[in-house]
């Protein structure tokens, strides 16, 4: 069972401040492939980047429709979860948490259920908030970055050279995705733009090789910290996923802990078919932390509490459009009240 909590105004300010060693780029700028029409203080908010959520219009209409407090209003929260991705494991677990405490009387009326609700997502997601932390003693720390076609490994791993630049780590790149010459290039273009050095081969070399080549010169370039770029693969493609586990053998024979991190890139458009995809990638390869792109390009993403359910991974970043200070620090309470209403208009009102 899930130990839920609820927020105290303490609280909050330490998940501000928790938010990790990152905290201070939330408000980068200029370095995505497209211009910000946001000055930094003017930055959208979670809760702009999710106005279509599913969540937050159906969870006013349910409202709306049963106003009392009963089963039913109960088993349709339990379907709008579901249909918001959450899935069915999470989305029983917090409703029958609901239920316990409905059957007690804890709620006077439907703002107050809201708000149970609020808390106990906040709280499945709390565990799993957790940005990087280089280590200092690994040098270079090394960051393998994998995932399926499209879900923006190679843009990602731009942004995040920005943002350790910013904390003052050098950065080397390795344009390890050998079998797409696009990517070469467009790792190369941010290379350019955050003049960061990038190690690249010609089309079709070994990804393994050109990453080995990555760690070689980094430790002679007392590089802090390396980026390693891979192919996008299907995580049923046998071949390719074996492929992962060759880079992490060629590593280990420069460096016996590397790749110190390993980052999924998760689209949070493909809903649950994260969820398979996450299994295979961490048994091929061993993820260590997630990074769910494309937020802002869902009216769900449930996909997120259902991710943090089943593995438990640390979530590293989430991506919620295409400029760098959209690459943000994953805070769990302004996620949740993004996607839920704020309130509910007097919509239901009624405790039975």
């Amino acid at each position: 069972m899930l130990k839920f909590w609820k927020k105290k105004p303490a609280d909050e300010a330490q998940d501000a401040q928790g938010a990790g060693l990152e905290a201070q780029t939330e408000n980068d700028s200029g370095d995505g492939p497209q211009p910000s029409a946001f000055s930094p203080a003017e930055k959208p908010s979670w809760r702009d980047r999710f106005a279509g959520s599913v969540l937050n219009r159906d969870i006013r209409t349910l409202f709306a429709r049963n106003p009392a407090l009963d089963e039913t209003l109960l088993d349709e929260l339990e379907t709008a979860l579901i249909s918001a991705d959450v899935g069915i494991a999470a989305s029983t677990e917090l409703v029958e948490d609901l239920r316990k405490r409905m059957a007690r009387r804890e709620f006077a009326d439907a703002d107050a259920l809201l708000d149970a609700l609020r808390g106990d997502l906040v709280a499945l997601l709390a565990p799993v908030a957790e940005p990087i932390r280089v280590d200092p003693d690994a040098h270079p720390y090394v960051i393998l970055m994998v995932g399926v076609n499209g879900v923006g490994k190679t843009t990602t791993i731009g942004k995040i050279a920005r943002r350790l630049q910013t904390q003052g780590r050098s950065v080397l790149l390795a344009a390890g995705d050998t079998f797409r010459a696009a990517a070469v290039e467009q790792l190369k273009t941010w290379g350019e733009r955050n003049d960061v050095p990038v190690i690249a081969q010609g089309p079709g070399a070994d990804s393994a090789s050109v990453i080995f080549d990555a760690l070689q010169s980094a430790q002679s370039r007392d590089i802090d910290v390396l980026i390693a770029d891979t192919a996008g693969r299907l995580h049923t493609q046998t071949g390719l996923m074996d492929e992962l586990t060759k880079i992490r053998r060629v590593l280990a024979k420069l460096d016996a802990n590397a790749p110190h991190e390993v980052l999924l890139v998760i689209d949070a458009t493909t809903g649950q078919n994260a969820i398979n995809q996450t299994r295979q990638f961490r048994a091929a390869i061993g993820v260590t932390g997630l990074v769910v792109t494309k937020l802002d390009g869902t009216a769900k993403g449930g996909v997120v509490f259902a991710l943090a359910r089943e593995f438990g991974l640390p979530i590293r970043y989430v991506g919620l459009g295409e400029t760098a200070e959209d690459l943000r620090i994953f805070n769990p309470a302004a996620f949740v009240d993004a996607l839920l209403p704020a309130a509910l208009d007097n919509a239901g009102s009624s405790a039975s």
